[in-house]
Formats: structure tokens, sequence, C-alpha cells
């Protein structure tokens, strides 16, 4: 999203158009989307893993390189009407058949305007920014309370990786009960963004009672591997060599899993320019009002019986 310096995208005359951003992303094939790269899918046996926090979060399997998938035709799903396409694949050798009735899916959604999805964790968007979402379905794993992981490797600027933020808010109407927000920032405008909630989902509805917690590892340096052979992400990196990775793991060894309804997804947003700011929902403003206005209405009330009540008793006469 953000490699040498140059021109920046935003807002205005220089923005790109959700067409051309879209088009951009097909380009860039689901190994290198603008710089964004998957490498690797994790799975772990958490069967005997108690704690939530343990790292990694289970027996580690031999990873699935997205190298060795075979891909969809691009083409036939993409829809003009959505500004949508969808990067559907499985592993090109699969002895085990785990892939047999299932698959590994990147979505892609560009976007005309400001707003939000219908489906939670409902990101604020922009028409500069495009939606990843990506979605195991179907497979069969390896384990009978297997977790899984992506490890997504980004160009750096310069010999630093991107700055990373977390972002607490009170306001969880649109995702619940989740109150944070992660973001990588590359350049100092920022030149570009990536967002998302650490929150994945093991059902279709991605209903409260179907949310995973998503851990994130810190940035770090990894060894040199060549580009991702797209002219799009050349275009945008040129021969920037400087990689950093971090990994993603979904879910905790108890409570809700992929082994529900072998089914999971996470969303995230990548985008040029600012980012979108999340702002205090109509409902929370409505909360905080009602709280912070209450008590000055009783005091109000109060000191209005006080001084009805000091004149009742000035107007008194005695009898004498």
């Amino acid at each position: 999203m953000g490699g040498r310096e140059g021109p920046r995208w935003g807002r205005g005359c220089c923005a790109p158009s959700p067409t051309l951003l879209l088009g951009l992303l097909m380009s860039a094939t689901p190994l290198g989307l603008l710089g964004e790269e998957t490498r690797q899918l994790f799975e772990f046996d958490s069967t005997n893993t108690s704690q939530a926090s343990a790292k990694p979060p289970g027996n580690p399997y031999p990873p699935y390189s997205l190298a060795e998938f075979s891909w969809n035709n691009i083409t036939d799903s993409l829809d003009p009407a959505t500004l949508s396409a969808t990067f559907r694949g499985h592993p090109i050798h699969d002895p085990a058949g785990a892939f047999a009735n299932g698959s590994l899916a990147f979505r892609v959604q560009a976007y005309p305007s400001s707003g939000r999805p219908a489906q939670a964790p409902r990101l604020l968007h922009s028409a500069d920014t495009c939606q990843l979402e990506v979605a195991l379905v179907g497979a069969c794993p390896r384990g009978n309370r297997s977790m899984f992981g992506l490890e997504v490797v980004t160009l750096g600027q310069g010999p630093d990786c991107p700055s990373v933020q977390k972002q607490h808010s009170i306001d969880d109407e649109y995702a619940p009960a989740v109150f944070q927000l992660d973001q990588l920032l590359w350049g100092s405008l920022p030149s570009g963004f990536m967002q998302w909630r650490p929150v994945a989902f093991s059902q279709r509805q991605r209903g409260r009672d179907s949310a995973l917690p998503c851990q994130a590892s810190p940035l770090y340096l990894t060894l040199e591997y060549p580009l991702p052979q797209s002219p799009i992400v050349r275009g945008f990196f040129g021969s920037q060599t400087n990689f950093c990775a971090f990994n993603l793991t979904f879910g905790v060894p108890t409570g809700p899993g992929y082994w529900d309804e072998h089914y999971l997804s996470w969303s995230m947003l990548l985008g040029v320019g600012t980012p979108p700011v999340d702002s205090l929902s109509p409902l929370i403003l409505g909360i905080m009002a009602v709280a912070l206005g209450a008590p000055g209405l009783m005091l109000l009330a109060g000191g209005v019986v006080l001084l009805l009540g000091q004149k009742q008793c000035s107007e008194y006469q005695p009898i004498n």
C-alpha cells in the first residue's frame, strides 16, 4: 500500500475511481494485493491446549503454501454491479483430499462512496478503499479442533516496517463486543493503510455467538524473497525489497470455532490516503446524552422545588 515516495493518492483529482481500484487489485492476483501478500495458511491442533493466550495456539500441522494453489478464472466471478470479484482456490497437490469439497476464497470489493457493509464487522469505507474478505469454506480439518491462521507479508517503506496502531472505543454498535480497531499505516501522510477489527466468524450469519478473536503477531522484518510477479505491484513499488510480515490466528481452543460449520471468514480494508475515522454512533450519542443529561435535569428539578417551597414559606402570615 505504500513504498517509494511519489504521487500520493487520496481524495480529489488524483484519487483512483472504484472501478480502477478494483482492477488494480484484480491484476495483482491473490498472492500480491498491491503489496499485501498472504503466503501461507496455517493450521493448528488445539485439542490439548487449554490456554487461550498460548502461542502457537496448538501443535502446528505443515502449512499450506498459497503459491501452490490453483486459482479460478477471475472473470467468472467479476460482478460490475457490486464492484466485486472473488479469487477461489485449492491446493494443486492434496493427497489427503482436505480440499475435495472446500476452498479458500479472497473476495475483493470496491466502493463508489462512503458507507458500511451490511454484514459484520461493518468497517467504515470510502471511495478510496477496497474490502478484502478471506473465507475458508468446507475444507476438512486435520484435527478435531483445528484452528487456522494466515501469514501476511507487506512491503516496508525505507528501512522500517509500517507503523501499527490500535484504536479503542466505547462504541460497539457496528461490531458487537469488539471495541478495538487495528491498522497499519504506510508513509507520514499516510500514503496507504490497512484496517481490520480483531474478530473473525465461524458462521455465515456472522452473529455475536459465532465471533472468534483474531490475534496478530508483532510486525517483523523477513528475509528477502521475490516480489509478486505483477506489473501493477512492480509499478507501485519498483525494486523495493524491504519485507515485513505478521501472522494472524483466528479463534481460541474453547468456544466457537471452525469445527462448528467448517466455515471461517475475516475481513480487512485496504485503502489509499487518510484512513476513515469512526465517529460515535447515534445510539451511543443518545445514551451519553441521557446519562449526562439526567443528573442535570434532576438538579434543576430539585432547585425548582426548593424555590417553590421557600416562596410558600415567605407568604405565611402569623395570626397575632
